[in-house]
């Protein structure tokens, strides 16, 4: 299976050099290109990538802007921002905008493929234990908490247990040791949990329990 990648990126130079690492490999392809974040939007609807390689700097409209809109409008394809800043708020703005994970431009060639490959799946790059300290650090900037009754109707009581666990980090077979359930039974559950809630991933799944309440942030140390 091929999985099909959009660039969006506004040096053309950037670009090119992304295309040909990625064409370099038999299972990925670049399917459009785009040089800022509405015509990144455009060419996604356009040409319906599975993963979409976005730099936050762009003009018209950045990468974040452009992920927020595409995630809106439920596109499918999984968001991996591009940038050259490693910097948490780069991270916690494309976490809230919908983006399964976060790239620097100077990441090797093999690893970039890789994540292409691991969000096409539909796995996070970023870990929830990751997630959970940046949305600690921000903690202040999240919208106010919802109803959690109302916004996790959907889920049984059961579901809403293990989106907690989820949200503080817990692995598959580590909430499977907590609630003494097959590792199997959890996994089944988990899917449940993102499908009910419209969750794209694990990561995503830490943001919504931050965002209505269901965990809070954890004390600041001192």
């Amino acid at each position: 299976m091929t999985v099909k990648v959009v660039v969006a990126d506004d040096q053309d130079l950037i670009r090119a050099g992304l295309r040909m690492i990625l064409e370099a490999r038999p299972d990925l392809t670049v399917v459009g290109e785009a040089a800022d974040g509405r015509e990144a939007v455009d060419v996604v609807r356009r040409t319906r990538p599975d993963v979409v390689l976005m730099d936050i700097r762009m003009p018209r409209q950045d990468g974040i802007a452009a992920t927020r809109e595409l995630v809106a409008a439920g596109d499918p394809a999984r968001v991996v921002i591009l940038t050259t800043f490693d910097l948490d708020e780069y991270v916690y703005a494309a976490l809230r905008a919908g983006a399964s994970g976060f790239l620097l431009k100077d990441t090797r060639p093999g690893e970039l493929a890789e994540a292409v490959r691991v969000v096409a799946r539909g796995d996070a790059l970023l870990a929830p234990g990751v997630t959970r300290r940046l949305l600690d650090r921000f903690a202040d900037r999240l919208p106010g908490a919802g109803t959690p009754a109302r916004r996790l109707a959907a889920l049984t009581a059961r579901e809403v247990e293990i989106l907690a666990l989820v949200a503080g980090a817990l692995s598959n077979a580590e909430i499977a040791a907590r609630l003494h359930l097959s590792t199997a039974t959890v996994k089944t559950h988990v899917s449940a949990v993102l499908t009910k809630l419209g969750l794209r991933d694990r990561v995503q799944a830490v943001v919504l329990a931050y965002e209505v309440g269901l965990v809070r942030p954890a004390p600041p140390v001192d």
